[in-house]
């Protein structure tokens, strides 16, 4: 197996797509919303991409397995047509990432995309009622758009920088010429966080030109409320929990 090997499985035709990227990161904030728009819309999977750079394993679904890769989705609606990219993993490395993220753009080029929107999460550290999206862009004129969509650029924000494959689609994005921009949810950082993902999609969806039903992802809130409350009241000391609320916890 070479270093990144792309698997086509299939083929739609496409109009100027916009590849939309969603992998693991803070709170899963991008993987949750990536996922939320591929199980609302009508998606094809188009390819695969696998590298030497993902964690040596295969998942097992009913007993099938999958060796570890990242996925792109075609998605078609009537006023966009989008490429998800999604997976389970990022690099484990600092060669993978910037392997993966130049096979990733080389995929979206071939398919004649002319804009990127990286999904993620921003750490607060704290638990917060009030969800920001933060963004950050390759251009002025994408962060003067995002900004007439009330996505908030703070100099400061994120400390550190955008690290991983969001971070270099920005990066080797601009260096192709290809308009790129990083939609990043608040979140506490502790936990998977859905309401951080629907604030990105509220987003992304008015950005791009699609509408998807949020119910599942309010479900999925009102599951990690729960267990939120639960932990708290676990670290007041008040009341002990029951060995089903441990389970459910765990």
């Amino acid at each position: 197996m070479d270093d990144f090997e792309i698997e086509q499985t299939d083929e739609v035709p496409l109009e100027e797509p916009v590849l939309i990227e969603g992998l693991p990161g803070v709170g899963h904030v991008g993987k949750l919303a990536a996922e939320h728009l591929l199980e609302e819309l009508d998606s094809q999977l188009i390819r695969r991409v696998y590298s030497q750079h993902f964690p040596p394993q295969v998942s097992v679904d009913e007993g099938i397995t999958q060796l570890a890769c990242a996925e792109i989705h075609a998605v078609t609606v009537e006023d966009a047509d989008m490429l998800v990219l999604t997976g389970d993993h990022q690099a484990q490395d600092t060669v993978g990432h910037y392997g993966l993220a130049d096979v990733f753009l080389d995929v979206a080029e071939e398919l004649g995309t002319k804009q990127v929107y990286a999904l993620g999460g921003v750490p607060t550290g704290e638990l917060i009622e009030e969800y920001d999206v933060i963004g950050a862009a390759s251009t002025e004129s994408i962060r003067e758009e995002l900004e007439s969509f009330g996505v908030a650029f703070r100099g400061d924000e994120p400390a550190g920088g955008i690290v991983g494959i969001s971070g270099l689609l920005l990066g080797l994005g601009g260096r192709r010429g290809i308009p790129a921009a990083c939609l990043m949810g608040e979140t506490s950082g502790y936990l998977v966080d859905p309401k951080s993902a629907q604030a990105v999609l509220e987003i992304l969806q008015e950005v791009v030109g699609f509408e998807v039903d949020f119910g599942s992802l309010e479900d999925r809130a009102e599951e990690m409320e729960e267990v939120v409350r639960k932990i708290q009241e676990m670290e007041q000391g008040t009341p002990t929990p029951s060995d089903e609320d441990l389970r459910y916890i765990g």
